[in-house]
């Protein structure tokens, strides 16, 4: 669950809201600048973002996660090495471009590290490049170099929020959340609204803290944070090519007990992950799955992301349609296709509270259905609208209005193994932001 419950009802109230989360930990900086290019494979004027995060010093307590899709962008690729460096001086991220199967592309994002590190007088292995938006086409790397000092010279120890803003694609609005503790604190930013199947995860999230973790335990924490929140979500099943998460520490406060910092930094986690499926590519419904009776927690969440994933369930909860017995064919294709045990009879399946099938047999009638369509309606972030004729479908709002979410429960009926994964519906807007991506 998330640590809040929010609701806005304006984006100026969101937006009030967004500056209490921004403040930096002690001992960083960020800094944003902007271009405007013209894409090699798509001669269509544009415009991109390059965004830097770094801490005051090059620190050796850095953690960082990265894609398991067997395609890597040339970021994950520079990335990987960084980890064995005995110190991390900067984050640099630009947007539109994912510099993914690209000719050139680790040269390119090695540049970019190398112009960056010049600019901040570190050294170019100190460096963390990091890119999202279109997979296939080149960086345009001079211009990136030529916005660098720009970048540079906004850097400010204030406010998150202009990385946070420069890192988004078609995400609606920023994601930003925070934890203070022992005097210090946890702050993270997160992009990510499509492709959105985490294998770890499916987007571009950095984490700050000036708590003084130690960098073995820094990243002992960022594997467990991760695994109990990013990798337990799904908008539409597609695991991105340039998944990043990196967590760094400046060291500038002591650090609380490891169960303290843990626990924190997987609250934030959570809480943006949850951001990241609410701030999905068309999304109207967050669903939140709880499964249990799982032979572990593996199995129960591979059942909840059946669910999560299922197109016909995903079209159901989108038109607010209780077509409930979609739910029980999505686990059973699951369990049929993995060979997991299932007993119907022991089998227990609830949306908003309201049984659904138990005993071996739908439990239905008139008065439960316009009991689930109440459910499925009060949790609808903004209703479908037809657009005017030649024109795309658009939210009326770039804000969450709320945190409600479909809630779907499903007792396997064996097994100790539990877990909660959140998941979204498919509508017309997500069908068309895709469709025209980028013509």
């Amino acid at each position: 669950m998330p640590s809040t419950s929010l609701a806005f009802a304006s984006q100026a109230e969101h937006r009030a809201w967004l500056e209490t989360q921004c403040p930096l930990p002690e001992g960083f900086r960020v800094g944003s600048a902007r271009i405007e290019f013209t894409p090699v494979e798509a001669p269509k004027p544009g415009r991109m973002n390059v965004a830097l995060l770094a801490p005051d010093r090059p620190t050796p307590a850095f953690a960082a996660k990265f894609t398991r899709n067997a395609f890597p962008g040339a970021p994950v690729v520079v990335g990987r090495r960084r980890l064995a460096e005995p110190r991390l001086g900067a984050i640099v991220v630009n947007n539109k471009i994912s510099n993914v199967g690209a000719p050139g592309g680790v040269e390119a994002a090695e540049r970019i590290c190398a112009e960056a590190a010049r600019h901040l007088g570190i050294a170019p292995a100190e460096v963390l490049p990091s890119s999202t938006g279109v997979i296939g086409w080149r960086l345009p790397v001079d211009q990136l170099a030529g916005a660098l000092p720009a970048a540079v010279a906004s850097l400010q120890a204030r406010t998150v929020l202009p990385a946070a803003e420069a890192i988004m694609t078609t995400d609606l609005y920023p994601k930003v959340r925070r934890a203070g503790l022992a005097g210090g604190s946890i702050v993270g930013i997160a992009k990510g609204a499509g492709m959105i199947e985490p294998s770890l995860a499916t987007m571009l999230v950095f984490l700050l803290t000036d708590l003084d973790v130690p960098r073995e335990e820094l990243r002992t924490a960022l594997d467990e944070a991760v695994e109990e929140s990013f990798n337990d979500i799904t908008v539409d099943s597609d695991t991105s090519t340039s998944d990043t998460v990196v967590l760094v520490s400046s060291g500038r406060r002591r650090a609380p007990a490891a169960r303290e910092f843990g626990e924190a930094l997987r609250r934030v986690c959570r809480d943006l992950s949850e951001d990241v499926v609410r701030n999905g590519e068309g999304v109207h419904h967050v669903v939140r799955i709880a499964v249990w009776g799982a032979p572990d927690r593996a199995a129960a969440r591979a059942v909840g992301k059946a669910i999560a994933n299922s197109p016909l369930v995903k079209c159901a909860v989108a038109g607010n349609d209780p077509n409930v017995g979609r739910l029980l064919a999505a686990v059973g294709k699951h369990a049929g296709a993995v060979g997991l045990p299932l007993d119907p009879v022991r089998l227990l399946v609830r949306m908003g509270g309201e049984i659904l099938f138990e005993k071996g047999a739908m439990q239905l009638d008139p008065a439960k259905e316009r009991r689930l369509v109440a459910h499925l309606s009060g949790a609808e972030l903004y209703a479908s609208r037809p657009p005017p004729a030649g024109l795309t479908f658009k939210p009326p709002s770039s804000f969450p209005a709320h945190e409600r979410c479909v809630a779907l429960e499903v007792d396997l009926g064996g097994g100790p193994g539990a877990c909660e994964v959140l998941g979204a519906d498919l509508t017309h807007e997500y069908v068309t932001e895709n469709a025209d991506y980028r013509s």
